[in-house]
């Protein structure tokens, strides 16, 4: 195997837990790592006070955009900093705050690049901090399937649409396609997405990793998933303090992702995609509202 794996985190108030997943990554032999500082000022450095250890500490380097700039955004500010390292990364790991990296996870998504050489990036299993298996490989879904699952995926999540859209992570540890792979940890080719442009800033928060696959799908990438690795990830830490600021975020980059990606005669039922989705966030505000 070669080259050196560079990882970008993008924190938002994430505390302790930010440590904990720099420490994994040291571990995992990260290095460069950038922290993006998208929380409030000097809250990285706080969380990183205790200075982490190992032979790549002095490698973890914090970007402070001066605002929160969103996710996206925060990993393009990461990715040019491992751009301009002396010694540029060829292989990049995002990754959420709050997640922690299981002992040879990078090497096993190293493998799984090296070895499906048209793929542009790879996710892992991804575990949820009560054991779960959070289901972070889908498929792009069909008009149907999408309007389908925002209607009942709320509360019927084994109905057909959400079941052809989400069909579960697989088991076991295979190497296979996927349509899409959560943002919240994938490792990808440096110059795959300095090719693809890194994430659209256009997307503050959510659907950025899920536009990014398609892309990538259509620059003539692949996309994959690596049951060979896996990362804990401890959900919902920002969403939990803004639920719905994070909710109507959601559904407008639904909205966003819908409109750039519908082609054709299918633009003229965007009206109705729209209607959908504010049916949906309505729905979801409710449940919040019901479960304070």
């Amino acid at each position: 195997m070669s080259g050196t794996i560079g990882a970008i985190v993008v924190d938002h108030d994430a505390g302790p837990l930010l440590e904990g997943c720099v420490r994994s990554l040291l571990e995992n032999g990260a290095s460069p790592i950038v922290v993006v500082e998208n929380g409030a000022v000097g809250s990285a450095a706080g969380a990183l006070e205790d200075p982490p250890v190992g032979p790549n500490a002095a490698s973890v380097q914090l970007v402070r955009p001066g605002r929160n700039v969103g996710f996206g955004a925060g990993v393009n500010r990461g990715l040019a900093a491992l751009a301009g390292a002396s010694v540029p990364p060829e292989w990049i790991l995002v990754c959420n705050p709050d997640l922690v990296v299981h002992p040879g996870a990078l090497t096993a998504l190293r493998q799984a690049l090296e070895t499906e050489r048209a793929w542009a990036l790879v996710g892992p299993r991804i575990f949820t901090e009560t054991g779960e298996v959070y289901p972070s490989v889908r498929n792009f879904p069909s008009f149907s399937d999408a309007a389908g699952h925002a209607l009942l995926g709320l509360f019927n999540p084994e109905n057909p649409y959400t079941r052809r859209y989400n069909p579960g992570t697989p088991e076991g540890e295979v190497v296979t396609g996927a349509g899409w792979v959560s943002g919240s940890c994938f490792l990808a080719r440096r110059s795959a997405l300095e090719e693809l442009g890194g994430f659209d800033e256009a997307y503050f928060m959510y659907n950025e990793d899920m536009d990014l696959c398609w892309r990538a799908h259509h620059a003539g990438w692949g996309v994959g998933f690596a049951g060979t690795a896996e990362v804990t990830h401890v959900q919902g830490v920002s969403t939990a303090r803004h639920p719905y600021r994070m909710m109507a975020a959601h559904h407008r980059s639904a909205l966003r992702f819908t409109v750039r990606t519908t082609t054709g005669w299918r633009r003229a039922a965007l009206p109705l995609a729209a209607l959908v989705l504010g049916a949906r966030m309505a729905m979801a505000t409710l449940r919040i509202a019901l479960s304070l």
